[in-house]
């Protein structure tokens, strides 16, 4: 038991790091932003190309794959999303998609098709009573932990991130001070993306990397903001890990499963708590 807790501590912590961004763009911009899935993949693939050059140092090399992702968020953001703002939810959802089909075929140029295995950057286990964990694993957390704290200071304690959550509250009462929100949304657009490139940087070690991991990920992103509240950065991070706890004790009983309980989570909140987009 106490491993299916710890996988499901691990995929919470990783389904936290990528959602977040994703929940600030749906929540503030009203954008499903399916392009999230190749920020997230480009940061796996990217570590996988870096790290020879690093000598096989997973630290530095996730640093570099996160500050290489940022150009790809960027251009996204400035010719893409921003176009976007405003519209109808159905113009962001055909266009982001386009962005992450055009993404993925662009990644099979470059790297092929087929998986590219990395393996465990730590290589040791942590014992826990009769019980060995992966330290990776441990790692993880804690920083998924460690990441919740920092941008719970950031929103609350900088002017960005007091302006973003007052844009998420009331948008046209923050623009109607003078204040360009757009600005501070695309600023924290390029943070949600650098988390998203460091989540797939973090689970690829634990998950092969392949072309289409973006498509799995940004639905399980999705089901995590609904379930959690648009915008609601709190209810993100439990959402994130008690649905992480629901895939391992799903996995654990019946692995096939495991995806269509999130998804059947999702469709009783979205039946006692409808959203409107």
């Amino acid at each position: 038991m106490l491993e299916v807790i710890a996988y499901g501590l691990t995929i919470g912590g990783i389904l936290y790091i990528i959602s977040i961004g994703f929940s600030l763009t749906f929540g503030s911009m009203r954008i499903v932003n399916f392009a999230h899935g190749l920020v997230y993949a480009v940061g796996a693939y990217a570590v996988f190309a870096i790290l020879p050059f690093t000598h096989g140092n997973f630290l530095i090399a996730a640093i570099l794959a996160v500050i290489a992702s940022l150009p790809v968020s960027y251009v996204i953001e400035r010719f893409v999303i921003r176009r976007l703002y405003g519209k109808s939810i159905d113009y962001a959802i055909i266009a982001s998609y386009a962005v992450l089909l055009m993404g993925v075929d662009l990644i099979k140029w470059i790297w092929g098709a087929s998986p590219v295995p990395l393996s465990d950057p730590i290589g040791r286990n942590l014992a826990i009573f009769s019980f060995e964990l992966p330290l990776y694993r441990v790692v993880i957390i804690l920083l998924s932990f460690c990441i919740f704290i920092g941008l719970s200071l950031f929103f609350k304690r900088t002017i960005i991130g007091k302006i973003v959550i007052a844009g998420l509250q009331d948008r046209e009462a923050v623009q109607s001070l003078g204040i360009s929100i757009d600005k501070y949304f695309a600023i924290v657009f390029l943070l949600g993306s650098a988390l998203a490139s460091l989540g797939g940087a973090l689970y690829s070690p634990i998950s092969s990397v392949h072309p289409y991991m973006g498509f799995r990920v940004v639905t399980l992103c999705f089901a995590v903001v609904i379930v959690g509240g648009l915008g609601n950065l709190r209810g993100t991070a439990i959402a994130a890990y008690v649905l992480g706890m629901v895939m391992a004790l799903t996995a654990w009983f019946w692995g096939p499963a495991a995806d269509a309980m999130i998804f059947a989570v999702m469709a009783v909140v979205l039946i006692f708590r409808p959203i409107e987009l």
